[in-house]
């Protein structure tokens, strides 16, 4: 064993990896500042290009995307400086980088190519790594994270073969994606500098998406069946990434309503919370408080979703039933929101013992038991009865290995 390992270091093989990691987030960041700087200060797209169509979507939207991706890579690198031979760490940075590589040939195509017709040189190469890029930026979101999360192994050695599967499914795509023939997907005005004019790579093409597809409709089940096996700290860990996972179909759907191409930012901003969960699950920091975090998002979730429908439906009643009196002002909403603030507490109360008792039954016994024990307290005199139902109240609610019980002798003297 090496001096640095007795001494509670990293060996050096992990100092290595650790800095690997770090250098990689470091190119991603710069990346990204220069994709934000392209895209603040270039001349933008051409009005009338080869490619019409082509937009970046504005600052806002270059700055979610580089914001998320170098997220992904700098956690990820923190995980890798504690876990480097953990494989979710490493996913991060792969995902990361590869999200900011996709976002700076994109700034290049539109600020130079589109404005300059320049394509020589170095740049259809770099559009050209772009035209494969979603391959690592997207597929292991998808795939690999849920089947190695959070042990970097897969669930038991069966599932090692989908995540060949997938593997496999990379490649064959990679392939497909790299070597076609023709204008670049998405820079219309560049062809591809390493396409082959083979009918072949189209095949590989589609054999790809038949492994991608059935890996990453299986991964979700493999991540749902390893947390019903686990228990402690790993089901903890994958109770912070569900919870942030969650947001991820919640987010079209709201920019979806909201319009005005709002899906793709929240998505965006969706995963960057996934990143933020997986860090911590992680890292291990503060894991017991996801309880916390689901019980409030579920007690004030349906309290708020109570409240408007109250709202709502009080406002719309009493507009209808005094119609003569309300016509022209607004007593109807005025005495619709004090009915809502006269309801929230009683409101949320019996929301939080309701969510208690269905989500979280140890927690909802518990508060029973002690407030059992409390009306009893008042009305018990018997020493030796009160320590036995003190014990047992410890017992049943704290489940402690041991109890000791010390009472302090206590005399008192009348005169």
């Amino acid at each position: 064993m090496s001096t640095a390992a007795i001494a509670g270091g990293a060996p050096a093989s992990g100092r290595g990896l650790t800095i690997t990691a770090w250098s990689v987030a470091a190119v991603t960041t710069t990346l990204a500042a220069a994709s934000v700087l392209l895209e603040m200060f270039g001349p933008g797209p051409a009005a009338t290009s080869a490619d019409p169509d082509a937009g970046a979507g504005g600052v806002g939207l270059v700055v979610i995307q580089t914001v998320m991706a170098s997220a992904f890579a700098v956690l990820g690198a923190v995980v890798v400086s504690r876990q480097p031979r953990n494989a979710v760490g490493w996913l991060m940075v792969l995902i990361g980088f590869f999200f900011t590589y996709i976002a700076i040939s994109n700034e290049l195509y539109l600020q130079v190519v589109l404005n300059t017709e320049e394509t020589s040189g170095v740049i259809p190469y770099v559009l050209w790594g772009a035209n494969w890029a979603w391959l690592f930026a997207m597929v292991p979101a998808v795939t690999f994270l849920p089947l190695l999360f959070p042990t970097g192994r897969p669930l038991t050695p069966r599932w090692r073969a989908l995540v060949w599967f997938a593997a496999a499914g990379v490649a064959l795509s990679f392939i497909g994606s790299a070597f076609q023939a023709g204008p670049l997907d998405g820079s219309e005005a560049v062809d591809n500098p390493l396409g082959i004019d083979v009918q072949a790579i189209e095949i590989f093409r589609g054999l790809g998406s038949l492994c991608l597809i059935p890996a990453a409709l299986a991964s979700v089940p493999s991540l749902i069946l390893r947390f019903r096996r686990s228990s402690g700290t790993e089901r903890q860990q994958i109770k912070w990434v569900a919870v942030a996972a969650l947001l991820l179909p919640i987010a079209p759907i709201t920019g979806w309503v909201l319009g005005n191409d709002a899906s793709w930012p929240l998505i965006l901003i969706a995963m960057l919370v996934v990143a933020i969960a997986i860090t911590i699950a992680m890292l291990r920091y503060r894991l017991y408080d996801i309880d916390v975090v689901i019980n409030r998002a579920l007690v004030y979730g349906s309290l708020t979703a109570t409240l408007a429908g109250v709202y709502v439906g009080s406002v719309l009643l009493l507009q209808l039933v005094l119609s003569d009196l309300t016509q022209g002002s607004g007593l109807a909403v005025a005495a619709s929101t004090l009915a809502v603030a006269a309801l929230f507490r009683p409101v949320r109360g019996r929301i939080q013992k309701a969510v208690d008792r269905r989500f979280f039954r140890s927690r909802y016994d518990a508060a029973r038991t002690i407030e059992a024990f409390g009306a009893q307290l008042r009305d018990e005199v018997d020493l030796s009865a009160l320590s036995a139902d003190l014990q047992a109240v410890v017992t049943e609610t704290m489940q402690p290995a041991h109890i000791s019980l010390w009472l302090r002798d206590v005399k008192v003297s009348v005169r």
